[in-house]
C-alpha cells in the first residue's frame, strides 16, 4: 500500500469549514497538531501526505479518513484504503437486510438508499441527504415563516444536532423562492474581528457584501462612526447600499452566534442591530426585503434589554432529540432489520441525540462493529465515539468550572441544580438535560463516560 495519500477534490469544502471552523487557520491548526503548516497546505491542496499524519488530520477534525482520502496514481477511491478494515462497502449483509424494509411512517413509503450512498454523518447534511430526518411541524413551520417579509427564525439546540442542517434548508427554500441567500457562520471571524464593536460591525458587512457579489464600500459608510455610532452606520449600509442595489428579498443566515456572547460589549449592540433589522421590516418597504435565521446553541445569558434583544421576538425553534419512531425510520434508511427492542437499546445509551444514533447506523451498516460490540464499548477510548468524546472532555479540562460541574452531574443519583451560565454552557455542549431549575445526563454514555 502507498504510503501517501491525498485528500479527494470533491471533499476540500468540507475540510476547510471543519478547519476554519474550529481553529480559525491552518497555522493554528499545525501549531495544535504539532506539525508543519506546509503539511497542513499540502493536504489542503489534494498533494501526497504521509498515511499516518493525513489520519491524525482527519482524526483532529473528528472526519473518518476513509472517506476523505484517494492514494496518487490510483483509478478509484474505491481501492482499500486501510490494512485491517475493508473497504468495500457489505452490499451481501445490506441486501439481506432490505427485505421487509416496505414500512410506513406515518403515511410516507420509506426511500432505502442503496448501500453505496451511506452517508458518514458529519456536520451539515446536503439538502438533497435521504437521511436527514424531518421533526414536524418544525420544518413545515420554518418554510412558512420564511415566506413572510422582514421575518426572523430563531433555532436553538445543543451541538451536532442538526441546526445548521435546517437552517441549509431553510436558505434553500428561500432560493427557490426567488431570495438572494447568504450564510454567515460568526466561527469564521478572526479573533482580532471582536476586538471591539465597529471592528466586528464592519467585518459583519463586509461578510455580507462579499456573500452578495458586491463592491466593498464600507468607508463610504462609516464616516461619520464616531457621531453615529457603528449600529447606525451599519443600518445605514443596508438601507441605502446593500439592500436598494440587490432589489430582491434577502433572506440571511446567522450560524453560530454563540461566539459574540464572550463578548459582553459587542453582543449587546449586535443583537441589539438585529432587533432593529426586524423590527423595521414591520414598518418600512425596504426592511421588509430582509429575512433573518439566527442559529445558537445556549441560552442567552448575557444582559441585554428585553426590548433590544432578537431572542425574544420571530418565530422560536427549539430542536428536540429524535423518538424512537424516527430513529426506527432511520435504520430502516441504513437498511437494517432492527426490532423496537434493538432501537430501545441504543436510545438507552445516546438517547435520540441525531449525531450519535447516526454514527452507530452507519459503523453497524458498514459491519465495522455489531450492535452487541458498540453497545459494550461506546463509553471506552477504543469505542466509536472516542474521537467525539475526547473533544468534549479537552472542552471540559480547559474550562474547570464545568468540568466539575460535569463531575458533580454524573456522580450523583440526584438531579443537580447548577448556576445558570454553568448549566447553559453544558446543555449548548449537549452534555446536560435542563429539568425546571435541574440538570441531568443528555445519556446514559455520558454518564459512563464522564464518571470515570
Amino acid at each position: 500500500m502507498p504510503r501517501s495519500v491525498i485528500l479527494r477534490k470533491d471533499k476540500q469544502q468540507r475540510v476547510q469549514q471543519r478547519l476554519l471552523g474550529e481553529f480559525l487557520s491552518q497555522q493554528n491548526f499545525a501549531e495544535q497538531l504539532e506539525i508543519a503548516a506546509s503539511t497542513v497546505s499540502n493536504f489542503i491542496n489534494h498533494k501526497p501526505v504521509d498515511r499516518k499524519i493525513f489520519i491524525q488530520i482527519c482524526e483532529r477534525l473528528s472526519l473518518d479518513w476513509r472517506e476523505y482520502a484517494d492514494f496518487p496514481n490510483q483509478p478509484s477511491s474505491s481501492d482499500n484504503l486501510n490494512d485491517n478494515v475493508t473497504s468495500a462497502e457489505p452490499s451481501q449483509f445490506l441486501s439481506n437486510q432490505v427485505s421487509n424494509q416496505t414500512s410506513n411512517i406515518g403515511s410516507n413509503p420509506v426511500n432505502l438508499p442503496s448501500p453505496t450512498s451511506l452517508e458518514y454523518p458529519e456536520g451539515q447534511m446536503e439538502v438533497s441527504s435521504p437521511f436527514y430526518i424531518d421533526r414536524p411541524p418544525i420544518e413545515a413551520r420554518c418554510y412558512e415563516e420564511i415566506r413572510k417579509s422582514g421575518s426572523l427564525i430563531r433555532i436553538k439546540a445543543p451541538r451536532q444536532m442538526g441546526k445548521t442542517s435546517l437552517l441549509a434548508r431553510i436558505l434553500d427554500r428561500a432560493e427557490q423562492q426567488g431570495d438572494e441567500t447568504v450564510y454567515l457562520s460568526l466561527q469564521v471571524a478572526a479573533q482580532k474581528c471582536f476586538s471591539d464593536t465597529d471592528t466586528f460591525l464592519k467585518w459583519f458587512c463586509a461578510s455580507v457584501t462579499r456573500a452578495l457579489n458586491l463592491t466593498l464600500k464600507l468607508e463610504e459608510y462609516w464616516e461619520l462612526t464616531e457621531i453615529m455610532g457603528g449600529n447606525l452606520c451599519c443600518v445605514d449600509y443596508f438601507e441605502r447600499y446593500l439592500l436598494p442595489e440587490i432589489n430582491k428579498p434577502v433572506t440571511l443566515g446567522l450560524d453560530e452566534v454563540d461566539r459574540v456572547f464572550e463578548y459582553p460589549e459587542i453582543s449587546s449592540d449586535f443583537f441589539g442591530l438585529l432587533r432593529v433589522l426586524h423590527e423595521e421590516g414591520k414598518q418600512r418597504a425596504i426592511w421588509k426585503q430582509l429575512r433573518l435565521a439566527i442559529v445558537h446553541s445556549t441560552e442567552v445569558y448575557v444582559p441585554i434589554n428585553l426590548n433590544q434583544s432578537p431572542f425574544n421576538v420571530g418565530l422560536p425553534v427549539e430542536l428536540p432529540e429524535f423518538t424512537p419512531e424516527q430513529v426506527q425510520y432511520l435504520a430502516q434508511l441504513h437498511q437494517l432489520n432492527w426490532s423496537h427492542k434493538e432501537v430501545e437499546q441504543l436510545m438507552f445509551v445516546v438517547g435520540g441525540h441525531p449525531f450519535l444514533v447516526r454514527l452507530a447506523m452507519y459503523h453497524i451498516a458498514r459491519q465495522d462493529t455489531t450492535s452487541t460490540q458498540l453497545l459494550q464499548t461506546s463509553p471506552s477510548t477504543t469505542g466509536i465515539y472516542s474521537n467525539y468524546l475526547r473533544r468534549l472532555e479537552t472542552i471540559l479540562e480547559q474550562h474547570p468550572e464545568l468540568e466539575t460541574a460535569m463531575k458533580e452531574v454524573v456522580t450523583t443519583t440526584q438531579p443537580t441544580q447548577l448556576n445558570k451560565k454553568t448549566r447553559s454552557k453544558l446543555n449548548a455542549l449537549g452534555l446536560v438535560k435542563i429539568v425546571g431549575e435541574e440538570v441531568v445526563p443528555s445519556c446514559e454514555l455520558y454518564r459512563q463516560y464522564f464518571f470515570r
